[in-house]
Parts: C-alpha cells; structure tokens; sequence
C-alpha cells in the first residue's frame, strides 16, 4: 500500500454554539484585525454584522469584503487582498459556504505568497503558508471550510482553475448547524448533492485508503438519511445538524483521496456558463459513475450498500446499478434538474468544456485515465 497524507485544519469546531466558541478561540489565538469575506447575501441579512459583534465582544477588530460571486474570480481575490492591505489584517474569516471560503484561501495564500492566484494553478505550488483562515460555514456541502482545495474562475479564459495546496488548508472550521436555517430549499439540495458527490468520487477514486473510505460511506449514509428531510423542512435541527457532519466527513475522504471527473467536469460547466457548482455535480453524477462502473463495479456496490439497499444477492454490476439509481432518485427527490440541456448547457461547447476538464483532471484521481472522447461521450449522455 502506498503512503497516505491525510490533511486536515488542526481545530474544528462543529454543532450548536459553535459559532459563540469560534469567536472566543479567535481571540486566544492573538488575532487583533480580522478580513472577514462573505458575499452580499449574508452581508445584506445581517449575519455579518452578528460575527462583526461577536468579535468585537473579544476585543478582535474586523474589516470586510462582501464581493464573493457564486463561482469566484480571480477579481474578488484582488478586491479582497487589497481592503487586506489597507487594513492591516493579521488574519481572514470566511464566512459562507464554498464561494467566499474558496475567495478567502485565495487572498489569504497572496497574502504571504505574492503574485498573482493564477501562479498557484495545479498542486503545491505555494512556498509558504497562507495568512491564518478561519472557515465559519453557514452551507452543508462544499466542506471547502476544512479542505486544501480552492476553486476560483478565470476571468480571461472563463475556466475554474482548482488550486490544491497544503497551505491553503484554513485554520479552524466552524460548523453551526443554526446558521444553516436560512438556506433555501434549492441551495440546500445542491448542497447536500455536492456532499454526496465528494464522498462518492473520494470512495472510487484511485488514492482511497481506509481511513477515507470509512469517512465516505458514513458521510453517504447521513446524506441518505437527512437531504431529504433537510430539503423539505429546513427548521429541522437534526437534520441540518447531521448534514453539517455528513458534509464534513465527505470533505475528510476527498481532501485526501481527490476527487474524479464529476467535479473536472462541473468546474468547467461553473467556469465557462457561470452555473451553480452543487447542481452541475448532482446532473453530472450518475453519468460519470456508470463511466467508472466498468472498473468500480465493487465499490459502487458498496455505496449502495450504505445507501441502505441490500445487496447481499448481487453481482458487483448489479450493485453499481442500484447505486446509480438510488443517486438519480434521490437528485428527483429534492428536485435537481435531470440533464445538462435543462441547464442551457450547448452541446457544440463539449469539446471545449472536455479539454479543460482533462487539464483540470490532472490534478484528481478516477479509476478509469478517459480520453477526450470519453468526456465528450459523458456531456453527451448527461445531456
């Protein structure tokens, strides 16, 4: 077996009132001038203005950026770092879900780095730690609060670029399940399907040891469990406290077993339509895993498994298919679109969109190395 690295944040601070104690160890910590980065919504609501007072209460000072777009660019990163300069800031706060996570880790790695975000484009190529983050997420799906992955948009060649960096890694990641209440039935679903994705593509993906896959298939069975429930009743405490694990535990297996061509292919549908990340996964999903069924038959059956669905009488390929319609079935429960066409996505743009996702493949795993014409053919099926 070859050696696993298993990244993770050093404190994570996750359940009701784990907001309150974030703010507190802020304070320990020695930070005196936070970058608080969020997006206008959470801006507008007043929840900014909530953790504003909360630190403020420990003696922590803050300035904020609230101009994170839902994919965000490498723009938002220089908007951000430059009100970082112009305060003095000893350390950043995300606040939200992925978008202004994945903004943050981008201004705070400039922050101590220099240059541009796009240098930092593939694996590692950072030299010094970021700016301390600390990850207060208010969404159950991304899990970008605890990982080493960061995803921004560039705007010259309308793709995603993934940047995968030990360094980029937060500090501390919050998850307060109240702060979660708010989120619309939408976003919750495409949310909880971006988990489901993470945990699932970790599980087949070619770098999968055994403490990743026990994190995945317990991360599968919560969202079983809870999307639904979350989805339809989203003032339901324990359901959106077991989506805050179950998210969490998914960004445990793929921040050290990588992710596979659901997400290379999302990112470059996010990238070139500006489409929302969660919803290109979940359409994405059950095409790519009949594409890895041929080798990850086994595996895919054990999803199923921890989808409830017995399998003790199946064939491996038996399996894979009750796995990929227990995804599509769940993707209909909580109303995701069923195909890249309800979307807007044009098919004469795949091979376009197939090429990039192959570069931006470099930097995952999947059990099956495709070719161009593969990608196209899964386009052309999710269609």
């Amino acid at each position: 077996m070859a050696t696993a690295t298993f990244f993770i944040p050093s404190v994570n601070v996750i359940g009701s009132g784990a907001l309150n104690d974030a703010a507190t160890a802020i304070a320990q910590h020695g930070f005196r001038h936070a970058l608080i980065v969020t997006d206008k919504v959470l801006f507008d609501i007043g929840v900014v203005k909530q953790v504003q007072e909360l630190l403020a209460n420990s003696d922590v000072q803050s300035s904020v950026y609230h101009g994170t777009h839902p994919n965000p660019t490498t723009r938002n990163v220089r908007e951000g770092l430059e009100i970082l300069k112009k305060n003095g800031c000893d350390c950043v706060i995300s606040l939200g879900g992925g978008s202004p996570h994945d903004c943050a880790k981008g201004i705070a790695l400039l922050a101590t780095n220099g240059g541009d975000i796009k240098d930092y484009e593939g694996v590692d190529r950072s030299a010094k730690p970021q700016l301390p983050l600390i990850s207060i997420n208010t969404t159950a799906g991304t899990a970008s609060e605890m990982t080493r992955f960061c995803i921004i948009t560039d705007e010259e060649r309308h793709i995603k670029m993934a940047i995968v960096d030990k360094n980029v890694t937060p500090l501390m990641s919050v998850n307060d399940p109240h702060l979660m209440v708010g989120m619309p039935k939408g976003l919750t679903a495409a949310t909880g399907m971006d988990a489901l994705t993470h945990a699932i593509e970790a599980y087949v993906s070619s770098a999968a040891n055994p403490i990743t896959d026990a994190c995945a298939l317990k991360a599968i069975t919560m969202i079983i469990d809870s999307l639904r429930t979350a989805v339809k009743d989203g003032k339901n405490m324990q359901a959106r406290e077991d989506m805050a694990y179950a998210q969490f535990l998914a960004g445990m297996a793929f921040n050290n077993a990588s992710l596979g061509y659901v997400h290379a292919m999302a990112h470059q549908l996010g990238g070139f339509y500006n489409l929302p990340h969660g919803v290109c996964n979940a359409v994405l999903l059950p095409f790519v895993q009949e594409y890895n069924a041929r080798v990850a038959s086994p595996r895919l059956k054990d999803v199923a498994a921890a989808m409830h669905i017995d399998v003790s009488a199946m064939t491996d390929a038996q399996g894979a298919k009750a796995c990929i319609d227990a995804i599509r079935q769940l993707a209909r429960d909580v109303d995701i679109p069923a195909g890249l066409r309800d979307l807007n996505v044009k098919e004469e743009d795949f091979n376009t969109l197939a090429t990039n996702a192959l570069k931006d493949a470099c930097a995952m795993t999947n059990p099956i190395q495709g070719t161009h014409a593969d990608v196209v053919g899964i386009f052309k099926a999710a269609f």
